[in-house]
């Protein structure tokens, strides 16, 4: 569980986007386990990002046309999955959450909380690796937010997902294992 900090323009986000191979590094590489990722092809590097990163992000990005559930099954489908081993998953990562009674509901039919937790769902249902969230409680209150980072902490006890989250909440960065923070791209201090 690690928090990466600093102020606003410090490069936490675009250090996120190049952990998560969304952006590339103007120098220098980037390694995951024996991968040096961005010596893959596009295909390649879409293919690992799918595979081992979830990604969530400050707005949940939902589709509002589909359910709780179809926009957790989205991955799985990505990926090559049954529908029905889609739909298997989703439901079981979705009641993981704590919103088994709400996976038929639109993401308009649902609080902030709710949208965030359907779209940590999303992030989680393939179990990847490693998850990259971009200030996942920034738009919710202080009870919402702490149980966003509970499931965060729950995620990476029971499933062994390493969670990497930019935040400018202190609450949150007490709770983490590990801190980076950041000044004018650079890391200044390590703990």
């Amino acid at each position: 569980m690690l928090a990466i900090i600093g102020v606003s323009g410090s490069g936490k986000s675009t250090l996120l986007h190049i952990l998560g191979t969304l952006d590339q590094p103007s120098a220098g590489e980037v390694h995951y386990g024996d991968i040096n990722v961005f010596k893959q092809n596009d295909s390649e590097l879409a293919s690992f990002r799918n595979r081992e990163i979830g990604f969530v992000f400050q707005f949940h990005y939902l589709l509002p046309e589909f359910t709780a559930l179809e926009n957790v099954m989205m991955p799985c489908l990505i990926n090559g999955l049954s529908t029905a081993r889609a739909r298997e998953m989703s439901l079981d990562v979705l009641k993981r959450v704590g919103l088994e009674h709400r996976v038929e509901h639109r993401p308009g039919e649902l609080s902030g909380g709710e949208q965030q937790r359907v779209a940590i769902a999303r992030a989680v249902v393939l179990k990847p690796k490693v998850i990259l969230a971009d200030e996942p409680t920034g738009n919710l209150d202080l009870d919402t937010g702490a149980s966003i980072v509970d499931l965060f902490m729950m995620l990476n006890k029971e499933y062994g997902i390493t969670s990497v989250l930019v935040t400018h909440n202190q609450e949150i960065t007490r709770r983490l294992n590990r801190r980076i923070r950041l000044s004018d791209g650079k890391i200044v201090d390590v703990n």
